[in-house]
């Protein structure tokens, strides 16, 4: 896979920052996390995306929303790169960016999205309860979920990986951790993949991926598994530590979770995923955030309708 010229130049930057504002040595620190998407000045610029008018559809979850003055969407707030939350309450990342597209089109403006912070154990009640209007957060569409959830989508494809310390040459792939301690967090697709008895692991599971990643600093479990895209941001922040193995053994098509009742909200957010893709939103949204990680883009998938 190929990373675009600017996202590769612009993450040479980003590291060196990084590695300057690393500042305790286990590297625990909450204050050398990225987000990517500064678009400082030798970074790509994130586009911008016009708000739509008099948005009239037959979906009861819009109309609520509309109701309501505000679209609340679910969403992650530990990932670098993806979805990430700082300590003024911003949010940034490609998933960040996606949704905030998807809302556009829908007639909601930034300042009307209440991003929600939902763990990956939760979302499907938390979408079925209607605490939630959306889910953006590297949520892998999968037949199981499809029994609860509707998905747009998908708009990115990852695969799991491995993330290791940075001199453990022990690993070299998801068959070599017979007996090794593996992290993940509850409810990931990586997770019950990894246990699985063909691997021979053990794992420990826990509510986010940035509790995986400071037990191994901590020298307390040996790799953390899931989305290569998830763990390219974390090995982003701290290089002379952490790593990721790049022998992707999954396929993780990234949706956009909603009311699976509600088809007609599905296919508005499928066409505006289809728009924004058309006119090279997501590829300069992925450029100036997730790109800036080292991860790579073969371009945007075929989108699933049904």
């Amino acid at each position: 896979m190929k990373v675009r010229k600017s996202a590769a130049t612009a993450v040479i930057a980003v590291l060196a920052l990084t590695a300057t504002a690393c500042s305790s040595e286990s590297g625990t620190s909450d204050d050398d996390v990225l987000t990517g998407g500064s678009g400082g000045k030798d970074q790509p610029r994130l586009p911008t995306y016009p708000v739509a008018k008099s948005v009239d559809l037959d979906s009861p979850t819009l109309k609520k929303a509309q109701k309501a003055g505000k679209i609340v969407i679910g969403a992650k707030n530990d990932l670098p790169f993806l979805g990430f939350e700082d300590k003024e309450g911003t949010r940034s990342g490609f998933d960040a960016e996606v949704a905030k597209m998807v809302a556009a089109d829908l007639g909601f403006s930034p300042a009307q999205i209440e991003f929600k912070t939902v763990e990956s154990s939760v979302r499907e009640s938390a979408i079925a309860q209607g605490h939630v209007d959306l889910y953006v957060g590297t949520y892998t569409i999968n037949d199981r979920r499809k029994k609860q959830v509707g998905f747009a989508g998908p708009y990115f494809v990852a695969g799991a990986d491995l993330l290791v310390r940075k001199n453990d040459k022990s690993i070299a792939g998801p068959f070599s951790l017979q007996g090794k301690t593996v992290c993940s967090i509850k409810g990931s697709t990586s997770l019950q993949e990894i246990k699985k008895p063909d691997y021979g692991t053990k794992t420990l599971e826990l509510d986010k991926y940035s509790a995986c990643v400071q037990q191994l600093l901590a020298k307390k479990v040996d790799a953390v598994t899931t989305d290569d895209a998830i763990l390219m941001g974390f090995a982003a922040q701290r290089p002379s530590k952490l790593k990721v193995v790049g022998r992707p053994f999954t396929k993780e098509p990234y949706g956009i979770g909603m009311d699976k009742s509600d088809k007609v909200l599905r296919d508005a957010v499928s066409d505006a995923l289809e728009a924004h893709d058309t006119n090279g939103d997501l590829m300069e949204a992925y450029d100036a955030t997730l790109g800036l990680s080292g991860s790579g883009w073969i371009g945007p998938p075929m989108l699933e309708r049904y």
